[in-house]
């Protein structure tokens, strides 16, 4: 009898924790994809907030590109200072769009695989990584396929 007792107890609190860290995931999640949303797809994609951008990038961001066979680096503060240059000449891209395929977190790690769209095309794969620090996610590191 007692041990059918602390069968139930364990089974109820292993479903409690299960329950707990499923939530934290999706909170997680949902932080993630506002974040990409608003500092990369609305900021720098479509000449947006910049400043959110500088609060969703961490400042020791790259990325990471393949050009003719050679590895490329663009720090974030020279692609944001590229974006503001865009913007002060009043050029208005067309609206890019994106599509969140895959987002996998592991505690404060994360890694999102989504496509960019522009005017109907796709555009870009981009897999951006991501790290929880005390005041949040931030994007931390991209790679990307261009099509």
């Amino acid at each position: 009898m007692t041990k059918r007792i602390l069968l139930v107890i364990l089974l109820a609190a292993t479903l409690i924790f299960s329950s707990t860290l499923r939530a934290q995931e999706k909170s997680d999640e949902e932080a993630i994809k506002k974040l990409i949303q608003t500092a990369y797809v609305d900021g720098l994609q479509n000449l947006g907030d910049l400043e959110k951008t500088r609060a969703g990038f961490h400042p020791d961001f790259v990325l990471l590109g393949l050009r003719d066979g050679q590895l490329t680096r663009l720090p974030i503060a020279d692609w944001i200072a590229s974006t503001e240059k865009r913007k002060a000449s009043g050029q208005k891209p067309p609206l890019t769009t994106c599509k969140f395929l895959q987002v996998d977190i592991t505690g404060d790690a994360a890694v999102v695989k989504l496509e960019l769209h522009r005017e109907g095309q796709r555009i870009f794969t981009d897999y951006l990584s991501l790290y929880k620090f005390p005041d949040g996610w931030k994007i931390v590191g991209k790679i990307y396929y261009r099509h």
